[in-house]
């Protein structure tokens, strides 16, 4: 079959990478979150500041797949 890799699309490749892909990668940075605070001692309230604005950007991520699918886009 033409234009596929193992059977499947390219659609289907870019999709999974986009899902599974970006969704373990944003967990590994949340991993890299704690480790950074735990490493310099950062505190319960250093260790809040350091995930609510380090992991802002992810949220933003996350809510857009999710008003995606709300919104059938």
């Amino acid at each position: 079959m033409e234009g596929t890799v193992f059977g499947f699309t390219e659609a289907q490749i870019t999709e999974f990478g986009m899902t599974v892909g970006l969704t373990g990668f944003m967990l590994f940075m949340l991993f890299i979150i704690g480790e950074l605070a735990w490493k310099s001692k950062a505190g319960k309230m250093g260790t809040f500041i350091l995930f609510f604005v380090l992991a802002f950007g992810m949220l933003g991520f996350a809510a857009k797949a999710v008003i995606k699918q709300l919104w059938g886009i």
